[in-house]
């Protein structure tokens, strides 16, 4: 019996130990993926509506590599909702989709997995969207893309 009692001490104990150092483990992996989100790493774009030229963030994400990968790309991108430009591609791109929430101006996101959607205004959804990159200073970016269906030209900076 005595045997008994001492071979279940040492058990719990080394089960203790070894929970206590995943948990560890599980904590610094944590740490590190949160401030790996707070600085990804970027990629610099232009995007030029007629005279307009602006520069944009792309995100470091398979979906924004894939659209990156397409550049130089001049685009008939059409109008709705008067809050967005879209573009259907032929081809699909990699897709992480998740709830919209805040769209703010100069957002540039993919619906499903072959739309390009460039944002205008800003407000709210409960649509799903992956996050493709922004324009860094959208000042004046609704004036540029206008009402309707508009060229839009997506290059490397």
């Amino acid at each position: 019996m005595k045997h008994l009692v001492t071979l279940f001490a040492i058990l719990f104990t080394f089960s203790f130990c070894t929970a206590s150092c995943s948990k560890d483990e599980e904590k610094t992996t944590s740490q590190n993926n949160g401030s790996e989100n707070k600085n990804p790493s970027t990629t610099k774009m232009k995007i030029t509506i007629g005279t307009a030229v602006f520069t944009a963030t792309l995100h470091d994400n398979p979906s924004a590599n894939a659209f990156k990968a397409r550049f130089p790309l001049t685009l008939n991108m059409t109008e709705l909702n008067n809050n967005e430009k879209y573009y259907d591609f032929s081809k699909s791109l990699p897709t992480n989709a998740s709830v919209g929430g805040d769209i703010k101006v100069g957002d540039l996101t993919l619906y499903g997995d072959n739309t390009l959607v460039l944002f205008y205004k800003s407000f709210n959804t409960s649509y799903s969207y992956t996050r493709l990159g922004y324009v860094d200073n959208p000042t004046g970016l609704a004036a540029a893309l206008g009402t309707g269906n508009v060229v839009v030209k997506f290059e490397n900076n």
